[in-house]
């Protein structure tokens, strides 16, 4: 095995990594161990926040717990804007990506080791930051392996997914038993152990990736440096005076970060859209994505109840008596990554094989959101049910519909950003399509207010249809949105 990455045209037959360039698995670790402190940290920050102070808590409202995990997430992907600006314009999605990791284990040691509110503000923050850059980047860097007639590029792209969720499946294993057995800090601190283990593994192997991840396409100046350097600090006064005055609360985070991440898309399309450093096939691209990232956050806002709806439908609707042992509901969002693990490599295989005759894009976006409009209906026949009523074996089944869904329009739309990119705004494209989950994820934390235990049947009925519809609507328009696509599918 040698250690110098090969050139792009070697790069086409490089198939040391399970058929792909042997640098996919560089990026692939890293990420990996980012999903496990990301996802293992973010289903016991649900309980941490909402559970009574008795039970180690801080005692929030479940309202406001939801709201807040909610934002969080949504800022996660929002900060993919910081992290992709960054990459584009100082340092290299590489660079940024490596940086990153470093940020996310200090955002874990402070959730471990400050407690109360402070420790939550610090580890959150940092967590969010350090998330935002290396996902946006990270993405990059995995497209910069494939030449742009690779064929393998989807499927890569299905494998690279498959690292991010088999830290998905082993991060609420680990935090969920030591939540339940020593406390929610232990579970804080295997979080940051996880990233400290990425980011040594990555350090090792980041020099093989291709120089091209290393390059600032569009560098600033150094004037334009200090411009910037200002207005990032007067946005951290504002935000700062905001929450002091009581404008910012954690019970409308939620609503905040919707706002923003509205202003943020349209004004990301209009700076891209009117760029004289983009030509009219590029410009068409960017209009064809438009339908795309409306039926991405569609998607989103009903996927994204995993961490907000269903942890509070776990603890309190979920049977999870199994011969006598209670089974954490932590585990239950380790239920997804299984499905992942499992149906990547099929859908990786299926796309291969389908080569040119796969469904286009559009297509596999539709029927993404359809479907899970269709995994919502399937909460209806529980409805009412009352406490620890719900089978283990139904929410299963329901998540496997999640599953399928998802590998129709996550990885693929990961896969179509850098497709319908154009040049000077390779990396910030695919923070657009993070921009889409952002915003699906805030409105997850929003609309989970709305339910009620009670009475589930509007909620999961009307969210359920309104993604249905959404999904036809796309599925009518097809041909006008490959039109604008010109050429890419």
């Amino acid at each position: 095995m040698t250690t110098t990455t090969p050139a792009p045209a070697e790069s086409d037959r490089d198939t040391r990594f399970f058929g792909q360039p042997w640098a996919l698995a560089h990026v692939f670790g890293v990420e990996m161990w980012e999903r496990f402190s990301f996802y293992g940290m973010q289903i016991v920050m649900v309980y941490y926040l909402y559970f009574s102070t008795s039970e180690g808590g801080l005692g929030m409202p479940e309202s406001t717990a939801v709201s807040i995990i909610g934002a969080y997430g949504g800022s996660v992907y929002l900060a993919t804007i910081l992290g992709a600006w960054v990459a584009d314009r100082l340092l290299g999605s590489e660079r940024v990506l490596f940086y990153s990791a470093i940020v996310i284990m200090c955002g874990h040691l402070g959730l471990a080791l400050i407690p109360g509110y402070a420790g939550v503000t610090i580890g959150l923050i940092l967590v969010a930051i350090g998330s935002g850059g290396l996902k946006a980047n990270a993405t990059s860097v995995v497209g910069t392996l494939y030449g742009p007639a690779d064929p393998r590029r989807d499927a890569g792209f299905s494998i690279f997914y498959l690292g991010i969720n088999i830290g998905a499946f082993f991060g609420p294993l680990v935090t969920g038993f030591l939540r339940t057995n020593l406390g929610f800090h232990w579970a804080f601190g295997a979080a940051a152990v996880g990233m400290a283990l990425g980011l040594i593994q990555y350090s090792f192997g980041r020099k093989q990736l291709p120089a091209e991840s290393r390059v600032v396409p569009n560098p600033l100046p150094i004037r334009g440096r200090w411009i910037f350097a200002g207005i990032g600090l007067a946005a951290v006064a504002v935000i700062v005076v905001l929450v002091l005055t009581g404008v910012i609360r954690p019970d409308n985070l939620s609503v905040v970060i919707i706002v923003t991440v509205v202003g943020a898309t349209i004004a990301y399309f209009a700076v891209i859209l009117s760029s004289r450093r983009i030509d009219s096939t590029e410009r068409s691209r960017v209009f064809g994505f438009i339908p795309l990232f409306i039926t991405s956050v569609a998607f989103w806002s009903l996927y994204q109840q995993q961490f907000t709806v269903v942890p509070i439908y776990a603890e309190q609707r979920l049977d999870l008596n199994i011969f006598g042992w209670q089974m954490p509901p932590d585990w239950v969002q380790s239920i997804n990554p299984v499905f992942i693990i499992i149906l990547s490599g099929v859908f990786a295989a299926i796309w291969t094989k389908l080569g040119t005759r796969q469904p286009s894009t559009p297509v596999k976006f539709g029927l993404g959101v359809i479907i899970m409009g269709i995994a919502f209906l399937l909460f209806l026949p529980f409805a009412g049910g009352g406490p620890n009523t719900t089978p283990l074996i139904a929410m299963i089944g329901i998540i496997f519909v999640f599953t399928v869904a998802e590998l129709l329009l996550s990885p693929v739309g990961l896969s179509v950003a850098t497709k319908l990119a154009p040049g000077a705004f390779h990396t910030q494209m695919v923070a657009l399509f993070f921009l889409s989950v952002s915003l699906g994820t805030a409105i997850s934390g929003w609309l989970a207010q709305f339910y009620n235990p009670d009475d589930e049947v509007p909620y999961f009925s009307i969210l359920g249809a309104i993604a249905i519809v959404v999904g036809i609507g796309l599925l009518l328009a097809v041909k006008p949105v490959l039109a604008l696509m010109k050429g890419v599918r």
